[in-house]
């Protein structure tokens, strides 16, 4: 698909060349009503210089004088056989300099939770070659000791849609294939919005896990030694455990009076 070139040039051009209505400019630029309006009062776009778009062969004089008479009409680019399919991208995607180091993170993260995704899905989402995808999956790349799975999106070498699609793409072509997936592939399977619409899986607090068969239903074991009852502390001395007066003490007593 064909796209216009300089729309905030080519605007100033219609606003100040046409009687094209605000809305019509807007549809044809890709730009908001009120960015034209204030193209038109001045406060937007200033100092910027008109493009043409008939000179330079975006758009039939035809296109204007029917947009002019009828104020519901849309504009049309001109089509550009040049321009055909020039959003299809082919090969691995562009990636600035200051992300490709993160590369093998995304590629690790890609290859570990999303297995089905081939070398050329993960090409395309993350901006490399299948030799470096082929080495980490064999685990023979030069760092693969120091390589941590990030998420590609969290990395920003990719939209979550694109991920999405991929990931819809892996399951068709698995159910064309007619392999059969495991449920933790099935649930790798499922896109962003899916997952978010799920009610979350209730889940055991790791500290009481392995406790599932434990009750507190059944009556409780009688010890082999029975607790004290209570009338035995009734006694302070049995309760502390004192030890009685002696015969010894009561001797000191006495030698301590008579001194």
């Amino acid at each position: 698909m064909a796209k216009l070139l300089h729309p905030k040039a080519t605007a100033v051009w219609l606003v100040d060349n046409t009687t094209l209505t605000f809305k019509q400019i807007a549809d044809f630029t890709g730009m908001h009503e009120l960015e034209i309006q204030g193209i038109a009062d001045g406060d937007v776009a200033a100092g910027v210089k008109g493009f043409d778009p008939v000179a330079n062969n975006q758009l039939e004089a035809e296109e204007i004088r029917k947009g002019e008479e009828n104020k519901l009409y849309k504009l049309k680019l001109k089509p550009n056989p040049a321009a055909r399919d020039e959003d299809k991208r082919r090969g691995p995607r562009y990636t600035p300099l200051s992300k490709r180091q993160d590369r093998p993170a995304a590629i690790l993260w890609l290859v570990k939770f999303h297995p089905e995704l081939a070398d050329s899905q993960i090409s395309r989402l993350v901006g490399t070659t299948k030799p470096t995808i082929q080495s980490i999956r064999e685990r023979t790349h030069w760092n693969i000791a120091n390589i941590q799975p990030i998420d590609p999106v969290a990395l920003g070498l990719c939209k979550q849609t694109e991920l999405d699609e991929a990931v819809q793409k892996a399951a068709e072509r698995k159910a064309r294939a007619g392999e059969v997936m495991s449920d933790d592939e099935r649930r790798r399977l499922v896109t962003t919005e899916q997952s978010l619409g799920m009610e979350a899986e209730p889940r055991m607090p790791s500290s009481i896990e392995g406790l599932e068969s434990f009750t507190l239903s059944g009556a409780p074991e009688e010890s082999e030694e029975e607790a004290p009852s209570e009338e035995s502390y009734r006694d302070a001395e049995s309760f502390f455990n004192l030890p009685g007066d002696s015969e010894e003490d009561d001797d000191e007593d006495e030698e301590t009076g008579r001194g």
